[in-house]
């Protein structure tokens, strides 16, 4: 249980993150720069954001600091993100599911699916980090 506790709070305060870069990026870069650089100027404050939850909350829902339980964690929250990420998509942006997936086959996509590798997968590589 304190793992899906983890992996929501996880979820949640990278996904707040990431929707308000989101609107920063959509509104005042993409315009500006064009889909690509807003997206590689978003990244580091996005991937950030994910180690700085990543490092907290598994400490804060006292998460065993053993590799397979922050995977677990890592991977849960990574499926609430596909989640979330299709409802938005659909929802607020009229895209379909295929869209989507279609559009990681785009140079933001491919950013964006590399931010979604280290999401499941940053709990466990920062405690390994600190065991080092």
């Amino acid at each position: 249980m304190r793992i899906v506790a983890a992996a929501v709070l996880y979820f949640v305060t990278v996904f707040a993150a990431g929707f308000l870069l989101g609107v920063v990026r959509t509104l005042l870069l993409e315009p500006r720069l064009g889909p690509f650089a807003a997206v590689l100027l978003e990244a580091p404050f996005l991937l950030a954001a994910i180690a700085f939850a990543a490092r907290r909350v598994p400490q804060a829902a006292n998460v065993a600091p053993h590799i397979p339980a922050l995977l677990a964690v890592g991977g849960v929250a990574l499926l609430f993100q596909l989640a979330a990420d299709a409802a938005v998509g659909v929802w607020l942006r009229n895209i379909g599911l295929a869209e989507q997936l279609a559009r990681f086959a785009t140079p933001e996509g491919i950013i964006y699916a590399i931010l979604l590798v280290a999401f499941a997968v940053m709990p466990a590589v920062l405690r390994q980090a600190r065991a080092a």
